[in-house]
């Protein structure tokens, strides 16, 4: 019988003397990278007060509304057609300024501090909390450019008290919101697709 070879026991690495002291360094940069994320992490709630303060400004814009609203209605008789459908154009131009800071309360608040519980609410509008960053810049600089044209429509009424000039920078100012609303959405198209 030929002779069997012990097996060889495996060779088992000695380990050196800082190990344990790499291992103890890990541990606590490990608890200061939590600490941090979490530090981070807690800090989009510095943003709520700017979503609070928003609040404020659909005040103000409900204030100018009203003041809008009650000059229209008092002129109402008095005031030529063109001056009826400015006023009523600066209702809507109002009403679309609240709406957008409505749209950037609450798709801000949701993508950047805390998900609203819907559940609670019965006329809760569907379309929120499905916005996401990409959605909330484009409906931003959609309600810019709505709001930009309802200013030019409101100058091309009023065209006897508006220079030349101001006519020409209000159309290039709208067509510069158009083109970079149309350049926005191409390039979330072509970064969707990838």
């Amino acid at each position: 019988m030929s002779p069997v070879a012990p097996e060889a026991a495996p060779e088992v690495a000695q380990p050196r003397g800082d190990v344990p002291h790499r291992g103890r360094r890990r541990e606590g940069w490990s608890t200061i990278e939590r600490w941090i994320e979490n530090f981070l992490f807690a800090s989009r709630w510095l943003l709520a007060p700017f979503y609070v303060a928003l609040v404020f400004t659909i005040v103000v814009l409900l204030i100018k509304v009203l003041q809008e609203l009650f000059h229209v209605v008092t002129h109402a008789f008095s005031a030529t057609e063109s001056e009826v459908i400015l006023g009523v154009l600066s209702l809507i131009d109002l009403t679309l300024a609240g709406s957008l800071v409505v749209i950037v309360i609450f798709s801000g608040y949701e993508n950047f501090v805390s998900k609203i519980d819907a559940s609670e609410h019965k006329d809760w509008p569907e379309w929120m909390g499905k916005i996401d960053f990409t959605g909330l810049k484009l409906k931003l600089l959609s309600s810019i450019v709505a709001i930009s044209a309802v200013a030019l429509l409101q100058a091309f009424l009023n065209v006897k008290n508006v220079t030349d000039r101001d006519l020409m920078w209000l159309v290039a100012i709208h067509l510069t919101f158009v083109g970079s609303g149309v350049l926005m959405a191409l390039t979330d198209k072509i970064s969707g697709d990838h």
